[in-house]
């Protein structure tokens, strides 16, 4: 039998299932920026103060909304949402109709795989609050493939 996520669109999926579609990179906690000329995004390598940059997840998961006013929360029917996420996304990868990548945890079997592949952004972000906003723009990095 297939996986649920080769079988299912985002919005049959139950909640673990959605929920286990994560990988524990972090990369949607980044600070993004969109060229309002192109609509092209560039992703920084400043993180949410809720990421725990460590596990690459974030520290207040049930609550970043009321927490967090901008925080980018996925749901099935977010489909705008999927552009600002990078190519590698589990999220964007089964709403576009693609494989999930070996070192995705559900392939895997193993959580730490994302790290050993270097797609999570452990040990390669800064926090919000080390930054001021206006300078987001001297923190744009080329290491995320949209």
């Amino acid at each position: 039998m297939p996986a649920f996520w080769e079988h299912k669109t985002l919005d049959q999926m139950t909640t673990d299932e959605w929920e286990s579609l994560c990988d524990g990179c972090g990369r949607c906690c980044l600070h993004k920026l969109e060229d309002i000329d192109t609509g092209h995004h560039f992703y920084t390598d400043v993180a949410c103060r809720l990421l725990d940059s460590t596990s690459c997840r974030c520290s207040q998961y049930n609550i970043r909304e009321s927490v967090v006013s901008d925080c980018l929360v996925l749901r099935p029917d977010s489909e705008k949402e999927f552009a600002w996420l990078p190519t590698t996304c589990a999220y964007r990868r089964v709403y576009e109709k693609k494989p999930l990548h070996w070192w995705h945890p559900l392939v895997s079997g193993d959580p730490d795989t994302v790290h050993a592949a270097g797609i999570s952004v452990r040990d390669n972000v800064i926090h919000e609050s080390e930054v001021n906003k206006s300078d987001l723009e001297d923190h744009i990095i080329h290491w995320i493939d949209f």
